[in-house]
């Protein structure tokens, strides 16, 4: 029985992969801060299902991360869906730090605690939610393009580091736009994704094995032609009105 771990799995896009992943017949365990969340989602399905709450901003994290792991007696697919993010043009500093500790520091101790458990067993699966926002500098949204971009190269690093020491470790970097979750709930984007068809996508790419999966065609024709655009038009776009 193949076995994963959805850190963010609450709300979103990581509970939208926790169903489809259990209706796969995956047995799962799922983190998220909100315990009652998670608990609504094990009553479904109890025998398959093992909860831990966790921020994963907290020195803790990592061994709560552990804890779930020998609670399912181990991990075939660790899958990163925490996270968070915010239009912040005036540079409120509160967002800029919230959004640094959860997206690179909280981030970074739970990638790293499912990669070292991988290497010290069989191997596995670490996939990550990114964004295309990681792909360019958004000025609307600086801390949040910013750490997108550092999830994508740390998880490059990580590979690199992997195939080095020849550890039998994949990676897949997730990377959609706007999706219709609670992350961009109470704004107005273009060219929102659907978050089920989105999480159907996203498995798909897991169960393939691909290295990067940007979310959908549209969006990558919007990566393709932001690459384009040399880096000293970039800075003078006006992104907002």
């Amino acid at each position: 029985m193949r076995q994963a771990i959805i850190v963010g799995a609450s709300s979103g896009l990581g509970k939208e992969v926790a169903r489809l992943l259990l209706a796969d017949g995956w047995r799962i365990g799922i983190m998220a801060r909100r315990e009652e969340a998670l608990l609504e989602l094990k009553a479904g399905n109890p025998a398959m299902v093992e909860v831990e709450a966790c921020d994963i901003t907290q020195e803790t994290a990592p061994e709560k991360l552990l804890s779930l792991i020998e609670k399912l007696g181990g991990i075939d697919l660790y899958f990163h869906a925490s996270g968070i993010g915010k239009r912040n043009e005036v540079l409120d500093s509160k967002v800029e730090d919230d959004t640094v500790i959860t997206n690179v520091l909280g981030f970074t101790r739970m990638i790293d605690a499912a990669f070292n458990y991988m290497a010290a067993s069989q191997g596995g699966q670490i996939a990550v939610i990114s964004s295309i926002a990681g792909t360019k500098g958004l000025g609307p949204a600086p801390s949040y393009s910013a750490t997108k971009a550092f999830q994508g190269i740390y998880i490059q690093a990580l590979e690199q580091l992997a195939n080095k020491r020849r550890l039998n470790i994949r990676f897949t970097d997730i990377r959609p736009g706007f999706v219709e979750t609670p992350l961009i709930e109470g704004s107005t984007y273009p060219l929102t994704l659907d978050k089920t068809q989105t999480a159907r996508t996203i498995v798909k790419a897991v169960y393939a094995g691909k290295h990067v999966q940007i979310i959908d065609w549209k969006y990558r024709l919007v990566v393709f032609f932001w690459s384009l655009i040399p880096n000293a038009l970039w800075r003078r776009l006006k992104l907002t009105k």
